[in-house]
């Protein structure tokens, strides 16, 4: 992606392409934690696990994505030592908490099948 901090035209496509996608993506778990929590008939254990899906991937979005939008509408590509930590940690622990709901739902889907 440095490769296009020469041309501001591919700085602003990727800006778009990033926007596109964050927004799609915000649009997509939002409508997915409102049904959850709006549907009353929604709140069985599967739900639940799903609606705390939604909220990590919210999490990992909101931690990476706006940094990547900053730097390609602004034309920088620097981030500080405390901002890049915090970055790194917190994607860790969204993405580990994505994987272990991941595996809680699995198992839940196999007793549910073997039963």
């Amino acid at each position: 992606l440095l490769a296009w901090a020469d041309t501001r035209q591919l700085q602003l496509l990727h800006f778009c392409l990033l926007l596109g996608i964050s927004l799609a993506a915000l649009l997509g778990n939002g409508l997915i934690i409102s049904a959850v929590a709006c549907g009353h008939h929604l709140h069985t254990p599967m739900f639940f696990f799903l609606l705390n899906l939604a909220l990590s991937d919210l999490g990992s979005i909101c931690t990476t994505v706006p940094k990547a939008i900053h730097n390609s509408l602004w034309d920088t590509s620097t981030i500080s030592y405390s901002g890049c930590a915090a970055q790194v940690f917190l994607y860790v622990f969204f993405m580990s908490a994505e994987f272990s709901l991941l595996t809680i739902m699995c198992y839940d889907r196999y007793v549910s099948i073997c039963k």
